[in-house]
């Protein structure tokens, strides 16, 4: 990832943030992290979903390599050289800049792929996650309340003081003497200053332009690299914070900036000689210094600048004292703290919210149909334009405009993540997917399986419309035997019992195994795919010619999972008859599925509540207990 030709050595760090460090004959050459180790990013099948992140200590994205996935849209046609290409996209983002939310097209960013929005969406929201936290753990950036490299206004020597741009101790003659009591050459008591020292950071114009005037501050900046700051030491006084000994040695042992565990010595290297102070109304002062600072010191931080003075002792040793300055960056030269992202699936909910206010209005619609069956029922034709009117829509809009398809998928990760760890979020991240289930899981409760499978699939309406136009057409339809009808079913059930087993063993072939489900090559991908996938979807619509809603009757392993917890139904909304199935069996004949046995009961596993048995037993043309009830009432005196 990092494009070096030497061995690279790989450390891992597990405190804090865990990753690895990466690093070439001693010299750091970047950091490396795990999305699912650092953001926890999980995708759509509620497995992990990993991609290992390069940075580099300049804080831009390295590369990034896709170790692990179980999404079942990536297996759609989409091709493990599309998502490669997608991954390596964000070599070379830079971690400081801002972000709007995942989903935004941003010129230095791949852009998500159609077709696979969520997923894609996750794996960016991942990579970026997972980067920005390693480089704020590793210093490279700043987590927010760093400093503003870019606000200036003029102030002088006072105003400065005020705002806290330096910080400021004294150590007097008295003082001193004290400390250093005993030494060969004795402290001469008094009230001036034994060493008066003012220190801070310089990076913020405010500070390093009216401290320093804009040449000095200019040539400062410019020898910083990245992540690196300026310290400014002013002092006055008998003592010298520089002393001459770094001039032999290279250190500035006098001087030593402390943070946490972090003790840093300046480097003759590190070393800017300044001749004197520009701010208006500034003291006058014996030495000032600026010294660069690592990324081992946090700017944002506090720190403390200790000057040590020491004089030899009479008899041997040294007496020695230091000299402690405080120093914590002003808030007037912080940058305001970036708003906490939001998270992914609330940044996809406010970029579809158009998609799910059409899902919410279809479901609106669907529950006046479903609660008004009774007026409905009574009027065939009102019946029959509203029936096809919405299994048009749920095709058209809600199918292939905004692949609102369920999947036996989707069952599959909502058992796995009830057995692992479950989290709201995964399943937030598809508005269309989320309102779907959400209304299913209830009307499983009021109505059965039927309330999806009879009015919300769009390859279930696609099925019925074109069983409808071959009726019209005339072609002849066939009737399954009773006997061979119910054998049938097992079909499904065992698919889905299969499908949901496998994927314990191994997610990635239970997904090759729910490919029996032709739901994503008609509707999600919308036939654009490999042959044998078409042919196979177009098997199972000519078979529908014949025998209507062929593959939902014995095939459909969504169907199957969704009966099984229908058995919890509460509410018996389809009304029958003592007469039905002993003195008449039209209902049966008529019925969409085949879900009405001889004896005429309703198996709800098998109903797909399309209401065309209602709409017979309140029609006085076609029951039969209802046309004799009317001769009954003609006949009477």
């Amino acid at each position: 990832m990092f494009g070096r030709e030497g061995p690279l050595t790989i450390q891992r760090e597990a405190d804090g943030v865990p990753g690895w460090k990466v690093s070439e004959s001693g010299n750091l050459v970047g950091y490396i992290g795990s999305t699912w180790e650092i953001a926890g990013s999980t995708g759509y099948s509620g497995r992990p979903l990993d991609v290992l992140v390069a940075i580099t200590p300049s804080a831009r994205i390295a590369g990034a390599r896709l170790m692990r996935h179980d999404e079942p849209v990536l297996t759609l046609g989409i091709s493990d050289e599309d998502i490669i290409r997608y991954v390596d996209g964000f070599a070379g983002v830079d971690l400081a800049a801002p972000r709007p939310d995942v989903l935004t097209p941003q010129s230095d960013l791949p852009d998500v792929i159609s077709r696979a929005t969520v997923s894609t969406g996750v794996i960016r929201d991942g990579i970026l996650r997972t980067a920005r936290t390693l480089a704020i753990a590793r210093g490279l950036i700043a987590e927010g309340g760093g400093i503003d490299r870019i606000g200036y206004s003029p102030a002088d020597w006072k105003a400065l003081m005020a705002m806290g741009a330096l910080a400021h101790a004294r150590m007097s003659m008295d003082e001193a003497a004290k400390a250093l009591s005993g030494a060969e050459v004795p402290v001469m008591p008094g009230e001036g200053a034994f060493f008066d020292v003012y220190a801070g950071l310089v990076d913020p114009p405010t500070a390093g332009r009216n401290l320093l005037g804009q040449k000095v501050f200019t040539q400062a900046m410019g020898a910083l690299g990245p992540g690196e700051t300026a310290l400014m030491v002013v002092s006055s006084g008998l003592h010298s914070h520089r002393g001459t000994a770094w001039k032999q040695s290279g250190r500035f042992d006098r001087l030593t900036i402390v943070q946490g565990e972090s003790r840093h010595v300046p480097l003759a290297g590190d070393y800017i000689f300044v001749k004197q102070l520009a701010a208006e109304g500034a003291p006058e002062v014996k030495e000032v210094s600026l010294f660069r600072l690592p990324r081992t010191i946090d700017p944002a931080q506090p720190f403390r600048v200790e000057v040590m003075a020491a004089r030899p002792r009479t008899g041997g040793g040294e007496a020695s004292t230091v000299i402690s300055v405080d120093y914590a960056l002003p808030d007037v030269f912080r940058l305001a703290p970036p708003p906490s992202p939001d998270p992914l699936w609330r940044s996809i909910w406010a970029a579809k919210h158009l998609e799910a206010g059409i899902v919410a209005a279809m479901l609106a619609v669907l529950t006046l149909i479903l609660f008004a069956q009774d007026s409905i029922t009574r009027r065939p034709k009102l019946w029959r334009g509203l029936r096809i009117s919405y299994l048009t829509v749920t095709l058209v809009v809600l199918g292939w405009g905004l692949n609102g398809q369920l999947s036996v998928v989707q069952v599959v990760a909502f058992v796995h993540s009830l057995l692992t760890e479950f989290r709201w979020e995964t399943f937030l991240i598809e508005p269309v997917i989320f309102l779907l289930w959400s209304f299913v899981a209830l009307g499983l409760l009021f109505w059965g399986r039927g309330v999806y499978c009879g009015w919300l699939c769009p390859f279930g309406a696609l099925q019925e419309l074109l069983n409808n136009l071959a009726q019209r057409l005339g072609v002849r339809q066939i009737e399954v035997p009773q006997a061979l009808h119910e054998r049938l079913w097992v079909i499904k059930y065992t698919l889905f019992v299969g499908i949901l087993a496998l994927s314990f063993y191994s997610m990635h072939d239970a997904l090759v195994l729910a490919e029996a489900e032709p739901f994503k090559t008609a509707i999600s991908m919308r036939m654009i795919r490999a042959w044998p996938f078409v042919a196979f979807v177009l098997t199972l619509l000519l078979a529908g010619l014949f025998i209507e809603r062929f593959f939902c009757r014995y095939l459909c392993p969504l169907g199957a999972g969704l009966a099984i917890p229908a058995k919890l139904k509460i509410f018996d909304w389809l009304k029958r008859r003592p007469q039905c199935g002993r003195e008449c069996r039209l209902c049966e004949t008529k019925c969409t599925v085949g879900a009405i046995d001889p004896l005429g009961r309703i198996n709800v596993n098998e109903c797909v509540l399309c209401l065309r048995c209602q709409v017979i037993m309140n029609d006085t043309t076609l029951c039969p207990v209802l046309k004799r009830r009317a001769r009954a009432t003609e006949g009477a005196p």
